[in-house]
Order: C-alpha cells, then structure tokens, then sequence
C-alpha cells in the first residue's frame, strides 16, 4: 500500500530520488558566454530588420513620388515600414544592452576581491 501512494508532486519529491533533478544546472553555474553570444546574434538580427525596413521605406518614397494615383498607399506602406525600423533599431539596443549585462556579469564572476 506505501508503495501505490508514491507521488510525486512538484513541491514534494523524494530526497532519495536525485538523479531526476540531474538534467537541472547546478545553482550559479550559469553559463553567461552563452547568453552573450545569442544576445549578439539577436542584435545583429534586430540591426540587419531595422536596415530592411529603413530601406523598405526609403523605396516607397520613391514610388510615392514616382506613381501620383497610388500615392496615398505608397505613403502609408512608408509609414508603417519606418515604424517597423524604429521598432526593430529599439530591439537591436535591447540586446546590445542583455549582452553588456551578461558581460558585466561574467566579469564579477571572474574577479575575486580579498578585501
């Protein structure tokens, strides 16, 4: 009958049962080279979106000017592309702003103060 009311709930495990908590990291050992490195691919990505959507913009600026009959949704197509650069440009500065945090943190893990 002990043995058909083991559960096993989130809050409440068996401390003999260890080996299912092996997949979790151990407790400060985050690894921040990682955390850096994906922070730095998402803000080259959000860089590389703001460009497309500022160039996006640009263009159909262009056609703006260049077809009078459709100006009006040329102007709006401008609009939105340009909201979509600034939207992307502010992404690419909260990744540059993780990664710094992730450096700083690294730092203070490497530099042990005695006094």
């Amino acid at each position: 009958m002990d043995e058909e009311k083991k559960h096993h709930h989130l809050f409440h495990h068996n401390k003999d049962d260890e080996e299912s908590f092996a997949a979790y990291p151990v407790e400060g050992t985050h690894d921040y080279k990682e955390d850096e490195k994906k922070h730095k691919k998402d803000e080259h990505l959000g860089e590389v979106g703001a460009v497309a959507a500022g160039l996006y913009a640009k263009h159909e600026k262009h056609e703006e000017k260049k077809d009078p009959e459709n100006a009006h949704r040329h102007k709006l197509e401008e609009e939105i592309a340009a909201t979509a650069a600034v939207g992307a440009g502010g992404y690419a500065f909260h990744e540059h702003h993780d990664k710094k945090e992730d450096e700083k943190a690294q730092d203070t893990k490497k530099h042990h103060h005695l006094f």
